[in-house]
């Protein structure tokens, strides 16, 4: 086995990947570089770097090595769960960019003026380290509502993932937990929402106004407690707060709601935000048109809400 390691001086720290690979001294060129990079031979800090870090920047210290000889190929490589950059990357490839967002964060800048940052900021910021792309917004899911986003990385695995997602083939599966438990155990909301452009929020309409559009989604009971329950809600459609919008119409108000009121029971449960999580996605690759299958775990602190439920019944 041939390799090469350098550790990256302070005179060299920022220096982008490829450029700093391209020297006479290592690799003699920046086609070189790219080659290498590409064909999984470059690694940094023992992680294996693909064409899309080629214009990361280096750091102080950092330790990259060449394995020359390496049985490589041109492939473009995926990678999986890992926390980069302050983004939990649930799946990432030449094409795609699947994230496991927090709440309390925007997905993307609201209508209302705001210096908030969004989650769109710093995968530009990401992407932008790394390649020319700039990341395309493929759906959203709203600040206080954590789970799966998934953004393309150019114009035409955008518009392969629109038309999937307006043909409604992607299966978007969340877990809520509401009040009351709703009967029967699975069912079908099915409504008429119209957007109110002054409150931002969405209003029961009839299907007779033009305006209106319609909202779906299919729901399932998987957990009962004393005054509320665990569901698994999967979207038919796909509207700005549908699923908040249609637990209220229906009678089951989120826990943590504070926009879409129903009538909750005499003793609330505590909960800092809406307990709304998107947690799994399945749709086609844009460039294999392979089935892809993501999932979200549940965070932290809906974990404990559901072991506190629990205990008290």
């Amino acid at each position: 086995m041939t390799t090469q390691s350098w550790q990256v001086s302070a005179t060299d720290s920022g220096v982008r990947l490829d450029k700093w690979l391209a020297d006479a001294t290592r690799l003699g060129s920046r086609a070189k570089a790219f080659e290498a990079i590409a064909r999984g031979k470059v690694f940094v800090n023992d992680v294996e770097q693909t064409a899309m870090d080629a214009g990361r920047k280096l750091q102080l210290r950092e330790t990259v090595r060449v394995w020359m000889d390496r049985p490589g190929s041109a492939k473009h490589r995926a990678f999986t769960d890992r926390q980069v950059a302050g983004l939990h990357i649930t799946y990432e490839d030449e094409a795609l960019l699947v994230l496991n967002k927090p709440a309390g964060l925007l997905t993307v800048k609201s209508a209302l003026p705001s210096d908030e940052p969004t989650l769109y900021e710093q995968v530009a910021d990401y992407v932008r380290q790394r390649s020319k792309l700039k990341p395309q917004i493929v759906h959203r899911i709203d600040r206080d509502t954590s789970g799966l986003v998934i953004f393309a990385k150019d114009p035409a695995a955008r518009e392969h993932l629109k038309r999937q997602f307006i043909a409604q083939t992607p299966e978007r599966v969340y877990q809520v937990v509401v009040y009351g438990i709703p009967f029967p155990e699975k069912g079908t909301w099915r409504d008429w929402l119209i957007w109110d452009e002054e409150e931002l929020v969405q209003r029961l309409s009839h299907v007779r106004n033009q305006k209106a559009v319609e909202a779906k989604c299919n729901y399932r009971v998987l957990e009962e407690f004393a005054t509320s329950s665990l569901l698994e809600i999967k979207l038919v459609t796909g509207k700005q707060n549908q699923i908040r919008a249609q637990a209220a119409i229906h009678g089951h108000q989120l826990v943590g709601e504070k926009q879409y009121m129903a009538e909750p029971p005499q003793t609330s449960i505590q909960f800092s935000r809406q307990a709304l999580h998107a947690f799994k996605l399945s749709l086609r690759h844009p460039n294999s048109n392979r089935l892809m299958n993501f999932e979200a775990p549940l965070p932290e602190n809906l974990a404990k809400l559901l072991n506190r439920l629990r205990k008290s019944g």
